[in-house]
């Protein structure tokens, strides 16, 4: 008993066939490149704009924590005293940066 052949797909010339690899080709770089660097440029956005949000917000905290000891104690630091205040703002930013770098390298199931 003779095995029959299979039904033949249209053959392509092989200007068709590299034109398709090309396609192929072009279809999956974008798929693998172009589309996820879309993707992090995304991401990298929003973290830029986060960290900016953060570190002017960190600046103002410092700032008001100075001028507030400068007001609120004006004659406990007077003269010899008047760096104080400088010290407790510095001591106050940080305790932020010491805060964020233990919630930055604290692992999630812990």
């Amino acid at each position: 008993m003779a095995t029959p052949h299979p039904a033949k797909a249209e053959e392509k010339g092989t200007g068709e066939v590299i034109s398709d690899l090309v396609d192929l080709l072009k279809n999956y770089a974008r798929q693998e490149t172009v589309d996820p660097l879309k993707n992090l440029g995304r991401f990298v956005g929003f973290g830029a704009g986060a960290s900016l949000c953060w570190g002017i917000a960190g600046t103002l905290i410092t700032i008001g924590v100075l001028r507030v000891m400068q007001v609120e104690t004006r004659d406990l630091f007077d003269g010899n005293w008047s760096w104080v205040p400088y010290i407790a703002a510095l001591v106050v930013s940080s305790g932020g940066a010491v805060l964020s770098l233990k919630l930055i390298r604290k692992s999630p199931d812990s």
